[in-house]
């Protein structure tokens, strides 16, 4: 098939990522009066919190035949979040890339269930101001090159929240009124590693992320315990497979580590960011887990990486995280890193101390059978010869050949 767009009156189906909320809820309709087509809703439980098999009766309620409600939370997190976890990645030096990360998968199954429908067209909820059409766009083009792609909020004059309400008023689609008006002024999205606030007040840079009613996942630094809580994450090949001892999946990890250190307060962040498509934008963020799991990778890395290797995966890690934040997941490039990162956890084992304390997390230890770390050339007391100090005159020496030579050139560097 050719990659031209497809005109309107070829879309026979249309595979919508559908919520229940109102913004997908409109799209459901709009869509059948647009395109006149016929709809199959996904609805993918990715660790948001919330129960997700009520949106099976809204959309039964607006016609739809073919309704998909998926747990996802598993693969979620051991396909996508724990290999990114590998690579250290942070997107600005801040954002662990919770929302980014879930994109690919969603875009994955969208383009599944429309090779299982005979769907020749996929939709979505996000707007043409965000990172999100992007993410969900680009990875649904590189596992369905000839697929259309309907994006209502580029495409329609809804403008606003009152206009959408208005159009379900107007066409009988069933909203839960009481529940809209209390609606959060915040746009929020959440999955296992994290849940996300935009808007609202949080428009205003200089204003202070106290609100109470925002923050969902974490207390308060100040009202968190006063009593550390002390949690031993065990590694293998650079993946979290034990907290205290007790074996636990990818996503029970996630869960686990959401509960105990949002409950210390920890994984809060308030940044401004650079979006793909040009903007700044300021967010909040709560990633309980993701704030705990990239200390303590780092923690055992410090221990059993090579110097070189590790210094190269610094190196490496903001191309991966620009990657994964600008919606690249699918991409050759994303899957040549993964396979040199993957490579280098090889000897990423053993086990890792934290230390949870009214908002922060602190490693306190770390030991592995892989370890490179060599008590008898490190000690400061007696080594028994196993390191030469005089050696270290000729290292110096050689290293610094080059500098000596452009001073003696008259090279002054003063």
């Amino acid at each position: 098939m050719c990659l031209m767009e497809m005109s309107m009156s070829s879309v026979d189906k249309v595979v919508l990522a559908y919520s229940g909320g109102l913004d997908t809820s409109v799209i459901v309709k709009w869509l059948q009066e647009t395109y006149g087509c016929e709809v199959v809703t996904f609805t993918a439980d990715i660790g948001q919190g919330e129960e997700v098999e009520p949106a099976r009766a809204k959309a039964e309620a607006m016609g739809i035949k073919e309704i998909y409600i998926d747990d996802l939370r598993e693969e979620f997190a051991r396909d996508f979040v724990f290999p990114m976890f590998r690579a250290n990645a942070i997107y600005e030096g801040e954002y662990l890339l919770g929302t980014s990360i879930a994109r690919p998968l969603i875009a994955k199954r969208l383009i599944e269930i429309a090779k299982e429908t005979g769907s020749n067209a996929i939709s979505h909820g996000a707007t043409g101001k965000g990172n999100d059409q992007v993410r969900f766009e680009l990875g649904a083009y590189a596992l369905m090159p000839g697929v259309q792609v309907i994006a209502p909020w580029r495409e329609w004059d809804l403008t606003s929240r009152e206009s959408l309400m208005e159009y379900c008023a107007e066409r009988g689609i069933p909203v839960d009124y009481a529940n809209a008006k209390k609606k959060s002024p915040y746009s929020m999205d959440a999955n296992l590693l994290h849940i996300s606030y935009e808007g609202g007040n949080l428009e205003d840079p200089w204003w202070e992320a106290e609100d109470p009613d925002m923050w969902r996942w974490t207390v308060s630094p100040e009202e968190a315990p006063d009593k550390a809580t002390y949690l031993v994450l065990s590694y293998e090949k650079g993946d979290i497979v034990a907290i205290d001892g007790e074996a636990m999946s990818p996503a029970t990890v996630m869960e686990y580590l959401n509960e105990v250190a949002g409950a210390n307060g920890v994984g809060r962040l308030d940044v401004v960011e650079n979006r793909y498509v040009g903007m700044k934008s300021r967010g909040c963020y709560e990633t309980p887990a993701g704030t705990v799991m990239l200390k303590a990778h780092r923690a055992i890395e410090s221990l059993t990486l090579d110097r070189e290797a590790a210094h190269l995966k610094d190196e490496l890690m903001p191309k991966y995280a620009n990657l994964v934040y600008n919606g690249y997941w699918w991409s050759p490039e994303r899957e040549m890193l993964q396979a040199a990162i993957d490579v280098s956890q090889k000897h990423v084992n053993g086990d890792v101390r934290v230390k949870l304390y009214k908002g922060s997390a602190t490693v306190v230890g770390r030991r592995s059978d892989d370890s490179l770390f060599d008590e008898a050339v490190a000690t400061f007391e007696d080594d028994a010869g196993a390191y030469d100090q005089k050696d270290a005159a000729g290292f110096i020496k050689l290293n610094a050949l080059r500098l000596r030579i452009e001073a003696q050139k008259g090279r002054d560097l003063l």
